[in-house]
């Protein structure tokens, strides 16, 4: 029998079941932070930086711990939050359709929950990965249901420190400021959170900009309709790109890649376990810098379907083995010179991925030379070195950024800033920036925040429980039946 509820009374309805579902576990949740102001303006527990998955998913982490007082600030407008209807051009997640994260462990919350109201049981069944159009819908449904508080439009662009409390200036798109405090940050920015997208100077240094384009900028691929497209890369986002110049009808388009063959073990696919991603951060130095040489030098390769997207072009062709060189003009062509010969091209793609820099990030870049990066901290082995690695920033047990000195003026506030981006990965492992690791993540970041703001206030909270007055026993007389 065909259902006749509507999709959206059917996630109205799920939104309900949600709710319902919180009340029922909803015992300790209460807020017992004491809430603070200073000079007539209120102070937030913490203020998370990003209104992705892993903004919104921090902010309900928290508040199932009671840490209520939260904001969520974002600088893209609202419904461009996040990679997955801006610059990510797969057609579907490349995770599995099981994965789970945003719910926290709440059934009615799952992705799975959410896409058989949409679209029924039957389609969940016959899905084999979840599209990015619905993974953003889905997002913003959660958003909705558990009515998560976030203000878009407010880039941070400067972090200070007064008198114990993180003073956070923002600024909207007509360039007014507005100035927040806060007794802890979380920075929740994604993959690019910890840097910036890297574009090799050979390139960036000898071309004009309009014949290139990194991955996650906006690419008018329309106007790439005829031309011969050029891409660097071997990783998923590079395929991504060339397949969706190639449906734009590009002439021909070619990537090209460094290594002798395209990467084919997904390391992430091995990762989803329980025990890796809970208690990753747990292990040694050496081990964890172990791990994460062989991850990294894997690389995410694009997926078996992202592969034929493309393959099924007969106008596309990948390059082992051709790294690019160098790149000059040659009147509106661009070449591009290689170990095999030059090619030429009317338009450059860059999938070369991105630079862990934290002076690089407007939210970042007032602390990052007192931060501790791995190369601070470790030294590996001989054989054994990773510039990439070295250069992420080496964290603390609970996601806090820790000091090159611990005397540095900064230090204190440092440790009132959680990093909750793809750069805390060699230090706890798959976490912010990914759905895999996110509910592991959120849950160590959240009970880590709540531990130091519980721990900071400890003398508070003996007073609050010596000037504890209620009575509990009323009545020494029986009732009168």
């Amino acid at each position: 029998m065909t259902s006749t509820v509507s999709p959206v009374d059917a996630l109205a309805a799920l939104s309900e079941r949600v709710r319902e579902d919180l009340a029922k576990i909803r015992y300790a949740t209460g807020n017992w932070s004491l809430t603070q102001e200073r000079d007539g303006k209120a102070v937030l527990d913490v203020a998370i930086i990003g209104a992705g998955q892993g903004g919104i998913t921090s902010c309900f982490g928290l508040r199932r711990l009671g840490v209520t007082n939260v904001e969520v600030f974002e600088k893209a407008s609202k419904g461009g939050e996040g990679p997955w209807v801006t610059f990510a051009r797969m057609i579907t997640l490349r995770t599995p359709k099981h994965v789970t994260g945003p719910d926290l462990g709440i059934p009615n919350l799952t992705p799975q929950s959410w896409f058989e109201a949409r679209y029924g049981a039957k389609a969940w069944e016959d899905l084999d990965k979840i599209s990015r159009h619905d993974w953003q819908a889905y997002l913003d449904w959660v958003r909705e249901t558990l009515d998560i508080p976030v203000v878009n439009d407010q880039e941070l662009v400067h972090v200070g420190w007064d008198k114990g409390l993180l003073r956070l200036t923002f600024r909207n798109a007509a360039g007014q400021e507005t100035v927040r405090l806060a007794r802890r940050m979380v920075l929740a920015t994604g993959i690019e959170g910890g840097g910036t997208w890297h574009v090799p100077s050979f390139i960036s240094d000898t071309l004009p900009k309009s014949v290139y384009a990194h991955t996650h900028e906006d690419i008018d691929f329309d106007a790439l309709k005829g031309k011969r497209i050029g891409v660097l890369g071997a990783g998923a986002s590079a395929f991504d790109n060339a397949a969706t110049a190639l449906e734009k009808g590009a002439e021909r388009v070619d990537l090209c890649l460094r290594r002798a063959k395209i990467p084919a073990i997904n390391p992430y696919r091995w990762m989803e376990n329980a025990g890796f991603l809970a208690h990753f951060s747990e292990l040694p130095d050496l081990t964890r810098w172990r791990f994460m040489r062989q991850i990294y030098s894997l690389n995410q390769p694009p997926p078996q379907d992202t592969f034929w997207r493309c393959r099924r072009h007969e106008n596309f062709a990948f390059h082992p083995g051709t790294p690019w060189t160098a790149t000059r003009m040659d009147g509106d062509e661009v070449v591009v010179t290689t170990p095999q010969g030059e090619m030429r091209f009317d338009f450059l793609i860059i999938g070369t991925g991105f630079s862990i820099d934290l002076s690089q990030r407007p939210e970042t870049q007032d602390f990052a030379s007192s931060v501790m990066l791995w190369r601070d901290h470790f030294t590996p082995p001989a054989g054994e070195e990773s510039e990439l690695l070295g250069s992420h920033p080496y964290l603390g047990a609970r996601f806090q950024f820790l000091p090159k000195n611990a005397a540095d003026p900064k230090a204190p506030m440092l440790a009132a800033i959680y990093n909750f981006t793809f750069g805390a990965m060699p230090s706890m492992g798959l976490s912010g920036a990914s759905i895999s690791g996110m509910r592991f993540g959120v849950e160590k970041l959240a009970r880590g925040i709540a531990r130091d703001l519980f721990v900071e206030d400890g003398e508070k909270h003996l007073a609050s429980l010596l000037a504890y007055d209620t009575e509990e026993l009323v009545s020494l007389d029986p009732p009168v039946l």
